[in-house]
This record gives structure tokens, C-alpha cells and sequence, in this order.
């Protein structure tokens, strides 16, 4: 055996054609992918308006969050272990 036939490699020739071509095919131009537009029923449209970054209410949320995560960790915890502390150990 000394190798391939002309029909074996005239195949193999166009199998890697046909290869290039479908690896070329995969490629992405700029446009793509092309999208449908997205519809948003009424909640999700709130939301998304509600969480768009430098919003009003996205703020004031923030500064309530914040407000609350100081009251717990600096005032009712506190507080509650010292009365622990008071009711069982004093």
C-alpha cells in the first residue's frame, strides 16, 4: 500500500473545503446575534425601571438598608447581650 488513491484524496480535499467553509460559516458578524426585542410584563417592566443604577428610589432603598443594618448590629445586638448578660449572670 503506498498511499492514498486520487478518489480518497480528491475526498479528503473536499471534506476539509467543506470543513474551512462550515468553521468560516461559525463565525459572528458585528450585527449578530440579532435579538428579538424583550417584553416585559408590568412587574418586571417596575422593577427593571426601579433598579436602574442612580435612581431616586434605589437610593433612598440603600440608605434604608443601610439604616437598618446599623440599628441591628450596633443597637440591638448590643443591647441584647447586656440584658442577657444582666438577667443570668448578675
Amino acid at each position: 500500500m503506498g498511499g492514498y488513491s486520487p478518489d480518497e484524496k480528491l475526498r479528503l480535499q473536499q471534506l476539509r473545503a467543506l470543513r474551512r467553509r462550515w468553521l468560516r460559516d461559525q463565525e459572528l458578524s458585528e450585527r449578530e446575534p440579532v435579538l428579538p426585542p424583550r417584553r416585559l410584563g408590568p412587574v418586571a417592566a417596575f422593577w427593571e425601571r426601579f433598579l436602574q443604577p442612580g435612581s431616586l428610589w434605589r437610593h433612598q432603598v440603600f440608605k434604608l438598608y443601610r439604616g437598618g443594618v446599623f440599628t441591628v448590629t450596633h443597637l440591638l445586638l448590643p443591647s441584647w447581650v447586656a440584658l442577657y448578660f444582666v438577667k443570668y449572670h448578675i
